[in-house]
């Protein structure tokens, strides 16, 4: 372990969190700062059904989650509950300076990313967001005409001249999309959010490898649905490792899952309804660090399992692990 007095903060260079008495925030290249540890709005929060109501329980889970400490809350509007998230800060009693708020667009066809923005940041009850991000159009398609992509991060680039958004980023974009965006780039994108976790690490047999991209062009990456090992694809190898691991360390799976993506140095969004598992999380994460050789035991157990995608399948034909 490194010391606790030891502190520094991490960058989009992989480098990994020192052990300290609290998890510490990660610099964008940017120059701004992301915590290491989200609140998810997706997942068990997005919105079903009626879209258009008012749900009192996402609220109800955010208040939740700013009681417990966290001060970065994950939205998009894809989760149709911008409302309820502005709700939650606005009750919260947080100041909003102490807060980092991210948000996403869709890119709805027909529609600016700046109409889309505004009305984000007008379901939000917010003057600016931390952290804006733009999903990928295509997913697990070719690019096809590069420009598309170039014109849209011209407008993210906009919005980040605006002062509106504090830094811009993307999610769910794979290495040629990303190659696209940085052909034009006058402000690279800080950080890409992506599905990660030891069964996806987004290494392909042709020897393609999505993290080492982002290591190479300073692009920080944020992980949604890191604990996908213990929530949706038990019964592979993770599942001894993590076992053995929280027992080393005399804590829960959850932590040393959690750990695994926090010291490769990669943010992590999660969620729950329970503050005990909230304030769980804040108070044992700081108290331990894997070592290196461990963060590479769970990363080869990962490989050695049955790959597992939980979102977008259908726009992922199998065995495509990018």
């Amino acid at each position: 372990m490194n010391s606790i007095e030891a502190t520094h903060t991490p960058d989009a260079s992989g480098t990994t969190p020192k052990q300290t008495d609290h998890i510490p925030n990660l610099k964008l290249s940017d120059g701004n700062e992301i915590p290491f540890l989200g609140y998810g709005l997706g997942s068990a929060n997005f919105k079903r059904g009626d879209k258009s109501h008012f749900d009192p329980s996402v609220v109800t889970a955010t208040l939740t989650a700013l009681k417990a400490g966290y001060t970065h809350l994950d939205g998009a509007e894809a989760y149709s509950n911008e409302k309820e998230l502005g709700a939650a800060i606005a009750r919260s009693g947080v100041a909003r300076e102490k807060l980092f708020v991210t948000t996403k667009t869709s890119c709805r066809a027909g529609e600016t990313i700046q109409r889309a923005f505004e009305r984000s940041l007008e379901n939000l009850g917010l003057e600016y967001v931390d952290l804006y991000l733009i999903h990928s159009p295509f997913f697990g398609e070719p690019v096809g005409d590069a420009s598309i992509l170039q014109a849209a991060w011209a407008d993210m680039e906009t919005i980040k001249a605006s002062g509106k958004a504090k830094s811009i980023g993307v999610s769910n974009f794979l290495i040629p999309h990303l190659e696209a965006i940085l052909a034009t780039a006058k402000f690279p994108p800080v950080i890409n959010q992506i599905e990660y976790h030891p069964y996806l690490q987004h290494v392909t047999p042709e020897g393609g490898d999505l993290v080492k991209f982002h290591r190479e062009h300073g692009i920080a990456l944020s992980a949604y649905s890191p604990l996908t090992a213990i929530t949706k694809a038990r019964g592979g190898p993770v599942d001894e490792v993590y076992a053995r691991l929280a027992r080393k360390y005399g804590v829960g799976e959850g932590e040393v899952g959690l750990r695994w993506v926090l010291d490769q140095g990669i943010v992590a969004l999660t969620t729950s309804k329970s503050e005990e598992r909230l304030r769980g999380w804040l108070g044992k994460l700081p108290k331990f660090k894997l070592t290196p050789r461990e963060v590479e035991e769970i990363s080869e157990a990962g490989r050695a399992g049955r790959p597992y995608r939980g979102y977008w399948n259908n726009w992922f034909e199998e065995g495509d692990w990018r």
